[in-house]
């Protein structure tokens, strides 16, 4: 049966869109993004990296197999809102134990459905990503322009989400390595990953000082994904700066970025982000074509890595942004892009081993 709207949102050129409620149904100003993937959306709304960005969906028909408890991304989604063109609320799959409307209202999460999501997107290409406000559909256009001009998106995402204290994930088999994982929005997957392939994960907060990371004895140090602009993070870049050279050293997304950072390269905001499951990277040492899972922001500045010791390992084929870097000499290495993905492609997941390689190098030359 028809609904009458009840929510809308109002872009901050003054653009409105009315749609349906699901989930809470407070007021929220986000970054307005767009995702393609036509899967997945568990895992989209519980990446800690979506921290105060609010996800259109391109693909037309969302919670239609709801919420299960093994693909969760983070204990605690931190997702800033969720706009959708169709919302099912009567998931068929055997597995479900929620609904998505259940566990957004349940974590403070708005989301609308209803709207023309083709409209939205199309105008985040053309114009990029910018601020939003999620209210309801009796706000005045000019309460809610006076609301997003007056509202700023905080820039402590990291600190929000990463975790407060120490934790250790032992493998659920022969333990082999040790990693010490730097937690700026980790993806639980990329710690299930890592145990898959024997190594006890200690992880630690994104402020951790490179003495306490020493202190635990790693074999390799990881530095995760997560949301945000890397240059908010001083303390991660300068504790990587000081761990260069003593251990193994790899990065995921944000983590890809602080590396750069790290190394004196710079980085700048996208236009409107990647966010997919289906983008095209070449291997420039393979020529290898790999398809990958992307969600950032920001990317690293080609030209910046001159003289950084830093070389280009992957390159985007939509837009020519780098996608991988190494430096062979410090065992450091880094991607943007997400290979532990689930669900997604699979295509990257020899990083990982790659990655164990280096530390058994390492053990083996001890």
């Amino acid at each position: 049966m028809f609904r009458e709207f009840d929510r809308k949102i109002i872009l901050e050129d003054g653009r409105e869109y009315y749609g349906h409620s699901f989930g809470d149904t407070g007021d929220k100003v986000c970054e307005i993004v767009f995702n393609t993937s036509m899967v997945g959306y568990q895992e989209i709304v519980s990446d800690p990296s979506y921290t105060y960005q609010a996800v259109v969906m391109t693909y037309p028909l969302i919670g239609n197999y709801g919420m299960a408890d093994d693909d969760y991304e983070t204990k605690i989604p931190t997702i800033g809102a969720l706009i959708v063109r169709e919302y099912n609320d009567f998931p068929s799959n055997f597995r479900s134990t929620a609904t998505l409307a259940e566990i957004m209202k349940k974590y403070k999460i708005p989301g609308i459905s209803g709207v023309d999501t083709r409209s939205i997107t199309r105008f985040i290409r053309g114009f990029g990503s910018c601020k939003v406000l999620i209210t309801d559909a009796s706000t005045s256009i000019e309460k809610g322009m006076e609301i997003l001009k007056t509202t700023d998106i905080p820039r402590n995402a990291v600190s929000c989400v990463s975790c407060k204290k120490v934790w250790t994930s032992y493998p659920g088999c022969k333990e082999e390595f040790h990693v010490v994982a730097i937690d700026c929005g980790m993806k639980l997957n990329i710690i299930r990953s890592l145990n898959r392939c024997g190594c006890r994960v200690t992880v630690v907060p994104w402020d951790s000082d490179p003495d306490v990371i020493e202190n635990l004895s790693p074999d390799g140090v990881f530095i995760s994904n997560g949301p945000g602009d890397p240059t908010d993070v001083p303390q991660t870049i300068n504790t990587i700066r000081s761990l260069i050279g003593k251990y193994p050293v790899f990065g995921i997304c944000l983590g890809h970025q602080i590396i750069a950072l790290a190394y004196g390269a710079k980085t700048y905001k996208l236009k409107f982000g990647h966010r997919g499951g289906n983008h095209p990277v070449i291997n420039t040492d393979t020529d290898k074509i790999e398809i990958t899972s992307q969600n950032h922001s920001y990317a690293v500045d080609m030209k910046s890595l001159e003289n950084t010791g830093l070389s280009i390992t992957h390159v985007n084929l939509l837009d020519r942004t780098v996608e991988g870097l190494e430096c062979v000499k410090d065992k450091v290495f880094s991607v943007q892009y997400h290979p532990e993905s689930s669900p997604g492609p699979q295509d990257s997941f020899y990083l990982f081993d790659r990655f164990i390689n280096m530390m058994r190098e390492r053990k083996d030359n001890a």
